[in-house]
């Protein structure tokens, strides 16, 4: 089975899709300096798919680290999730966030040419599009960001488009994520945020477990149906299945493509803590705050390139997002590393 090195793969999207790369027929190879997750999940991995799965824990900066991994293992692509993730951060810590996530792109290209791995799948983001752009957002929009997280992944996609037009023999997909929330069916991995969570659906898991006391809704004044601001959610599985459709993709088309990962239909803050009440039966407190920085009323995919070039469309809704994300958050308190 062809080996598929995965940077970041311990953490929440790169866990999901190693599953599904294991599922597709790939071997995953998962480096992950644990900084943002935990080395347990690579076990439960290894129960959800029923393979081996190697793990090595390093950082993809450090390249002596990197070439180690490559010598041990005939990679025909790498996927890479490895970077720091948390917008507010990205804004008080401008120059960490730059250094840590160029430089891990910037590792992992040069160990692919050295080693002769000339297909790459990366982790981008809606992030790279103007909050000016008409929705929905499409791969020919403006593109500028907001913030330094933003921009670690439009200057990593430019580093990415310049190494292929040196090496014509060298393929990229690009994937602009929108927001995945979720968690795999089987309730072993999903969303772990150290801390307190950045994001809306762990946060509402977290309310509905009583580990908070409410959710914090940021606004209730947008032009938007109920004021509450919209965003194109994704489940997490049907997002780490588009990363074996675009290996498949990549294996076949040399250059850089950027392709929307979406569903093309956005949600409310208020439509999602709906959602999660049905589907989980509990009752989630919230409290209306003042608007939050940089938050914009709306944005979602168009998605038809990835129909188009990957034969990707979204499957599961809103309704089996919030059902899996809280049968996760039901399961982690049986995890050993969280008793």
């Amino acid at each position: 089975m062809p080996e598929i090195l995965v940077t970041g793969g311990a953490g929440y999207i790169g866990s999901h899709t190693a599953a599904a790369l294991a599922a597709a027929g790939y071997s995953p190879v998962v480096i992950d300096n644990l900084s943002n997750s935990r080395e347990s999940v690579i076990a439960r991995l290894e129960k959800l798919t029923g393979k081996k799965i190697p793990f090595y824990n390093a950082d993809v900066r450090d390249g002596a680290a990197l070439d180690a991994v490559f010598a041990k293992h005939s990679f025909s692509a790498a996927i890479h999730f490895a970077g720091l993730k948390a917008v507010g951060e990205s804004v008080q810590q401008p120059l960490r966030y730059y250094e840590h996530n160029l430089t891990a792109t910037m590792s992992l290209l040069a160990a692919m040419q050295k080693h002769g791995v000339k297909s790459l799948i990366f982790s981008s983001s809606a992030t790279v599009y103007r909050e000016d752009d008409e929705v929905p957002y499409i791969e020919s929009g403006e593109l500028g960001c907001s913030n330094p997280y933003g921009w670690t992944k439009l200057f990593s996609e430019q580093i990415i488009r310049d190494v292929c037009a040196a090496n014509p023999g060298f393929s990229a997909v690009l994937l602009r994520y929108f927001n995945p929330i979720g968690a795999d069916k089987s309730g072993l991995i999903g969303e772990e945020p150290q801390g307190v969570p950045n994001n809306l659906l762990p946060y509402v898991s977290q309310v509905a477990a009583g580990i908070r006391p409410r959710l914090s809704v940021f606004g209730n004044d947008y032009p938007t149906p109920d004021g509450t601001c919209i965003r194109d959610y994704i489940h997490v599985s049907d997002l780490a299945r588009a990363h074996a459709l675009a290996l498949d993709f990549a294996a076949n088309n040399a250059g850089a493509k950027a392709i929307n990962i979406g569903t093309g239909r956005g949600y409310s803050v208020l439509e999602v803590v709906a959602a999660f009440e049905k589907a989980s039966g509990v009752k989630i407190p919230f409290e209306i705050t003042g608007r939050r920085a940089g938050d914009i009323p709306e944005y979602f995919a168009n998605p038809a390139l990835a129909r188009e070039k990957l034969g990707f469309t979204a499957e599961l809704g809103i309704e089996e997002m919030c059902r899996d994300a809280w049968r996760f958050e039901q399961n982690r308190k049986l995890f050993p590393e969280e008793k």
